[in-house]
């Protein structure tokens, strides 16, 4: 039986699952087997502090942070030069050191160009520490397919305007499945070679 996440409010019905972890790593556990894709992409950001740009959230440390600069909503653009499937986000999100920086409310949309975009999941949280999933599907596939997603933070924290994001990973599926990994040959000829590594 699962227990309720405490830091979850409400979640879009779109949202498969959503979960506040604590992350002294940087790959949350429950993205294990899936591929961060966060540097094939282009990132463009809506606003930041001098200092606190899109390089803070991309390092891999939990130390530094991206801060917003201007009034909500803020956004984090991501693109891909192809068309790509993403499985999951993940935000790395500490309320106890950022208070009223701490985004509340995060819409994911993704589509072709910015004219496309549609909103593929949205999340409300409460106090959140650590990593914050956000396992995206479609309603037709278990991934959306998108050449763009975008983040918006529409909310923080004690009605907070600037917002703090300590890092952002993008999750595609894996391309190597069990089954590629351990072949079921039907021929006793091939399946001699069936261990060999």
């Amino acid at each position: 039986m699962e227990v309720p996440n405490p830091n979850i409010i409400n979640h879009d019905d779109r949202v498969m699952s959503v979960s506040a972890v604590d992350a002294n790593t940087l790959v949350p556990s429950s993205m294990r087997g899936l591929r961060d894709i966060g540097s094939q992409a282009t990132w463009w950001l809506s606003s930041c502090k001098p200092g606190f740009g899109i390089d803070h959230l991309r390092d891999s440390s939990l130390e530094t942070y991206w801060q917003s600069d201007g009034p909500q909503p803020h956004f984090i653009d991501i693109k891909f030069r192809r068309k790509t499937a993403i499985k999951a986000m993940c935000f790395y999100v500490d309320y106890r050191q950022d208070e009223s920086y701490t985004p509340s409310r995060i819409s994911i949309r993704a589509g072709n160009t910015k004219l496309d975009l549609v909103e593929v999941a949205k999340v409300e949280v409460f106090e959140p520490v650590g990593w914050v999933n956000i396992e995206i599907d479609s309603g037709k596939e278990d991934c959306v397919r998108a050449f763009m997603i975008q983040v918006a933070i529409l909310s923080n924290h004690q009605n907070g305007r600037d917002t703090h994001l300590r890092q952002v990973k993008v999750f595609t599926p894996s391309n190597t499945t069990p089954s590629e990994l351990n072949p079921n040959f039907t021929s006793h000829i091939l399946a001699q070679f069936r261990d060999i590594k």
